[in-house]
């Protein structure tokens, strides 16, 4: 049975500032979990678990060592409206500083706020092959319970930088592209390498960074609506921006 501190220590991770003083992260669900087993074990401190898991994952050893628990004791430490079978401690990796891939795309995060969008571009990023998000400081946190499950365990396989964007111009030698609502059509012939900057969903790229892009870039509008969620415009963009390999 957990204590009233243990749930009251799961359940502060979910605030930001406890999170970045433990280190820790909360990640729940059985496909959140299996991707942590097979990816980064390493990361796991804790895991809980109700024999609905529990007995299903028995092969796997840490199934065994998982601090099994009632159904109604997940409900007071999970974030989520309908609670699943388990729940993991996890450590906040250490992210070194990366330089860009000059060989291919790279992905660049500007005021991203909403937590479904930042997951759901960090899910399209590892769909894409892309290892690495760099993010400005004013993006939400990737370690948010409400990012984390949109990213449905991409997450440990995604480096997130946070960073000062106008500095990383000049780091690189290759092209800025930054979207817009006018500029180069995307469906057009465009290089095999570059910086895709994906703004803010209702400011778009900041004008200080939007002033420092080779070139505007734009998916052309046929219909009507104002403009596109920012998750989908990441996933039309790199769909035509990251050359098929054989």
């Amino acid at each position: 049975m957990l204590s009233k501190n243990e749930i009251k220590y799961i359940r502060s991770l979910q605030v930001k500032k406890h999170r970045e003083t433990e280190g820790k992260f909360i990640a729940e669900g059985a496909k959140w979990i299996e991707e942590l087993l097979h990816t980064q074990p390493g990361w796991i401190e804790n895991i809980y678990a109700t024999d609905k898991w529990v007995k299903p994952a028995g092969k796997q050893p840490i199934a065994e060592a998982a601090l099994r628990i009632e159904a109604y004791e997940m409900e007071k430490i999970s974030a989520l409206t309908h609670p699943g079978a388990v729940l993991a401690l996890v450590r906040i990796p250490d992210t070194p500083q990366i330089a860009f891939d000059e060989n291919s795309w790279n992905l660049v995060l500007d005021g991203i706020q909403d937590p479904g969008n930042f997951g759901s571009i960090v899910r399209i990023a590892d769909w894409f092959g892309l290892k690495t998000l760099w993010c400005s400081k004013d993006c939400v946190d990737a370690y948010n319970t409400k990012v984390v499950q949109a990213t449905m365990g991409s997450l440990c396989r995604i480096n997130v930088i946070y960073t000062d964007l106008e500095k990383l111009p000049v780091q690189t030698p290759l092209p800025w592209y930054a979207t817009a609502m006018h500029g180069k059509n995307v469906f057009g012939k465009m290089p095999e390498k570059g910086v895709l900057v994906i703004g803010n969903e209702g400011q778009g790229v900041r004008p200080e960074l939007m002033a420092k892009a080779t070139e505007k870039l734009t998916i052309p509008r046929i219909g009507k609506a104002e403009s596109l969620n920012a998750a989908v415009a990441t996933g039309i963009l790199l769909s035509h921006l990251i050359p098929e390999k054989s």
